[in-house]
C-alpha cells in the first residue's frame, strides 16, 4: 500500500448507545446497517445490509466477487465462525508461478453471497431473525442503480493503479475517480439476489451467467465451481488473555497469528509500561515477529493437518516469549503479504455480535470485471505459494491461507470487544497494539484507534523489510527503537498502511461505544 494519507480526520468523534451500534469504513454503509438495527432487526442481518452497500461503495476493497469471514456471539454464550470462504477451481491450468492479476489470478470462487444466506439461516433459527435479502439488500440496490459519490478511499486507489485500471477490461468505463459513480449492472444483480436468494449466485440463472463470463475471460473457474461453493459454520479458536477471552477464526484463516501474538505478550507485565514508549513498541513488535515465524504451516485444514492446539498451548507461546530480548531487535526477513479488505461489525439491543471482515483481497481484486454483472472477481488465488515445501501450494478445491481475521474478546462469556481491521499482513500486527490498549490501558475506542501504529514488512510502496511507523510516535521513540536495533522509518500521522480499522466496546453497564478508524471515510452510528 502507498504512502500518505487518504484523510486526516482526527475531529471524529466515537458513537455511544444502549440501543446497538454499526460500524464500517463507510458512512453510507454504516447507516444502511443502523436502519436495520432501528426496525428491530438483529446483528447479522445488520452487518448483511452494510455489508451489501460497502460492495457497492468501497468496490476497490470488496464485493460480491469476494469473500467474507464472520465471528457471531451472543449474550446466551453462543459463540461461531461463519467461514466464506472460496476454493479454488477443479480444473486448475499447470502454473509456474501464481499470477496476482488478471484472469488466471481468478482461480478462486466467491462466498461472500452465500455466507450472507448462511447467517441469514444462523439469525432466523438461533436469535428469531425476521428480515430477508429483498429488505436487507434495498440501500445496496438503490446506491448502485442511483449512483453515490466516490469516497476518499476509492479515488485514492483509482489514482494509485491509474495505469492498470485503464488496461483492465471495462474498469475504466465502470469505475470513476472522481465524483458520481453508477452501477447499473450491479444494481441488477443484486436485485436477483434479493428476489432469489443468495444460491441464485451460484445455482440459477445469475449463476449460468457468471460462470460463461469467468470462462470467457480467461478464468478456469467453471459453472460446478460455483455450485460447489459453501460458507460453513464451525467453532472459533479461543485464548484468554488478562480477563477476556479472544476469539478468532480458525485455519485456513490467520487468526491464530493474532491469538499467539496476545499469547507471548501475556508473558510480560504490559501494564507496567507506558503505552507510548518504545518499550511497548519493541515488545509488540517482537511479538509479532515470533508468532509470524509459524505462521506459514496455516493452510486448508481439509488439505494439511493444522495444529492449532499446540500452536497456542502455553509451554509453546511461552518458549517464544522467552526468545525476546527486551532490549534488542531481531533480524525480520519475511515475505510481506499485500491486501486490503473492509471491516464492518455490530451490536443489536439484544447484545447480539457479529464482527466481519469482506474482501478482493488486492486493491481492485483480480482486475477482472464481468461487465453483464457489474462483478469485480477477486484474486484470492495468490495467496497461494508454488514453493514446493509450503502447505499452500494450490490443488483444485482447496482453499488459500487466508488473512482475513475478525475478532471478539468476551468478559464473563458474553460479547465485550467487537475489532477487526484491513491490511493483510498488518491486520495480526495493528491488532495487537489495539488490544493492548484496550484490555491492558482500558483506553476507549476511538482513542486506541487514533494513537500511533506500525506495520512491520514489505508494501507496495517500500520493498524494504523494515519497522514503519508513524511518526506521531514522537523523535525519542524512533530513535531508541532504532537504537535497538530496529530499522524504523517514519510513517506521516495517521497513514492508510497502518490499516482502516474498527471497534465496538459493549460495557457491563449496558452502554454501548464504537468508533471507525480516524485513517478511514467510515464511522459508527448508534441507534
Amino acid at each position: 500500500m502507498p504512502q500518505g494519507n487518504i484523510t486526516q480526520q482526527t475531529a471524529k468523534a466515537a458513537a455511544r448507545s444502549r440501543g446497538g451500534m454499526v460500524t464500517t469504513p463507510h458512512q453510507a454503509a454504516s447507516a444502511a446497517g443502523a436502519k436495520v438495527l432501528r426496525r428491530g432487526g438483529t446483528a447479522i442481518e445488520a452487518v448483511i445490509a452494510a455489508g451489501a452497500a460497502l460492495s457497492v461503495l468501497y468496490p476497490h476493497f470488496c464485493g460480491l466477487g469476494g469473500d467474507a469471514i464472520w465471528l457471531v456471539a451472543d449474550q446466551a454464550g453462543g459463540r461461531d465462525t461463519i467461514m466464506g470462504i472460496g476454493q479454488a477451481a477443479a480444473d486448475l491450468p499447470r502454473l509456474d508461478v501464481i499470477p496476482e492479476r488478471g484472469p488466471l489470478s481468478a482461480l478462486t470462487t466467491a462466498a461472500l453471497v452465500d455466507s450472507w444466506g448462511v447467517a441469514l439461516d444462523y439469525s432466523r433459527d438461533r436469535w428469531n431473525g425476521a428480515e430477508n435479502l429483498e429488505t436487507l439488500l434495498e440501500d445496496a440496490i438503490e446506491l448502485a442503480a442511483e449512483g453515490f459519490p466516490v469516497s476518499q478511499s476509492q479515488a485514492y486507489w483509482h489514482a494509485y493503479r491509474r495505469g492498470d485500471i485503464d488496461s483492465w477490461t471495462s474498469m475504466a468505463e465502470t469505475f470513476v475517480a472522481h465524483g458520481h459513480q453508477r452501477q447499473p449492472a450491479l444494481a441488477e444483480t443484486l436485485r436477483h439476489i434479493a428476489l432469489r436468494g443468495s444460491r441464485e449466485f451460484y445455482e440459477g440463472k445469475l449463476a449460468r451467467s457468471l460462470a460463461a463470463s469467468l470462462e470467457a475471460a480467461g478464468s478456469p473457474i467453471r459453472l460446478t465451481d460455483l455450485e460447489r461453493t459453501r460458507a460453513r459454520v464451525v467453532a472459533p479458536l479461543s485464548l484468554r488473555y488478562r480477563d477476556a477471552e479472544l476469539l478468532a477464526p480458525p485455519p485456513p484463516c490467520q487468526g491464530i497469528t493474532t491469538l499467539a501474538i496476545m499469547g507471548i505478550l501475556q508473558a510480560f507485565d504490559m501494564q507496567a509500561v507506558d503505552p507510548a514508549s518504545a518499550d511497548f513498541f519493541h515488545l509488540c513488535v517482537e511479538a509479532v515477529k515470533q508468532a509470524f515465524l509459524g505462521r506459514g504451516e496455516i493452510a486448508d485444514p481439509e488439505h494439511v493437518a493444522q495444529y492449532c492446539a499446540d500452536w497456542l498451548a502455553q509451554p509453546h507461546l511461552a518458549a517464544k516469549s522467552a526468545a525476546i530480548d527486551p532490549i534488542k531487535a531481531m533480524p525480520w526477513p519475511a515475505r510481506f503479504q499485500a491486501g486490503d479488505t473492509a471491516y464492518l461489525a455490530a451490536v443489536d439491543g439484544e447484545g447480539r455480535t457479529a464482527s466481519v471482515l469482506q474482501s478482493i483481497y488486492y486493491d481492485w481484486g483480480s482486475g477482472v470485471l464481468l461487465p453483464e454483472t457489474g462483478i469485480l472477481w477477486q484474486n484470492r488465488g495468490a495467496a497461494f505459494s508454488m514453493d514446493p515445501g509450503s502447505p499452500n501450494l494450490p490443488a483444485p478445491g482447496k482453499r488459500p491461507f487466508y488473512t482475513l481475521n475478525p475478532g471478539m474478546a468476551l468478559r464473563d462469556g458474553k460479547p465485550w470487544l467487537l475489532y477487526g481491521t484491513q491490511g493483510a499482513d498488518g491486520q495480526p500486527q495493528t491488532l495487537s497494539v489495539l488490544l493492548s490498549r484496550l484490555i491492558d490501558f482500558d483506553f476507549g475506542p476511538l482513542q486506541a484507534l487514533a494513537a500511533p501504529r506500525f506495520l512491520l514488512g514489505r508494501t507496495f510502496s517500500d520493498t524494504r523489510d523494515n519497522l514503519k511507523i508513524e511518526e506521531t510516535v514522537g523523535p525519542e521513540v524512533l530513535d531508541e527503537l532504532r537504537a535497538r536495533g530496529h530499522e524504523a522509518v517514519a510513517l506521516p500521522g495517521l497513514s492508510p498502511l497502518a490499516g482502516q480499522a474498527g471497534i465496538i466496546r459493549i460495557g457491563s453497564d449496558g452502554w454501548i461505544e464504537g468508533a471507525h478508524d480516524p485513517r478511514s471515510d467510515g464511522c459508527a452510528v448508534a441507534v
